[in-house]
């Protein structure tokens, strides 16, 4: 199922244009148009899943979906070796901006820790 006003699912239905770095029959990964690192894509599943908090036990096979895109693009962008970080933000106070579940894939530079 998509939602008729989120961006994302706009974005898996061809509405709106993105920079597609790989995709898979549950996902889709494409560049971040606000990048934080020299490398940033976002791996969104097909379907509406509006934070990692929606998932339900019968959604695990789409969570370790969603984390091998992750290793896959890091591995398609050339950061899989020099490190990564993968992040899913969950509500608007830990900065989800958009309500369709999405992981970060951020590297090319070294990574501050704690972030921010």
């Amino acid at each position: 199922m998509v939602s008729d006003d989120c961006l994302f699912c706009r974005i898996v239905r061809g509405e709106i244009p993105a920079d597609v770095v790989a995709e898979g029959e549950s996902w889709l990964a494409f560049r971040d148009i606000q990048p934080q690192a020299p490398v940033h894509v976002l791996v969104i599943p097909r379907r509406h899943v509006e934070s990692v908090d929606s998932l339900a036990p019968e959604d695990a096979d789409l969570s370790g979906d969603l984390l091998l895109a992750a290793a896959e693009v890091a591995r398609v962008e050339g950061i899989a070796e020099s490190g990564y970080r993968a992040v899913t933000n969950v509500g608007e106070r830990a900065g989800q901006s958009v309500f369709h579940l999405h992981v970060h894939v951020l590297g090319g530079r070294r990574m501050r820790w704690p972030p921010g």
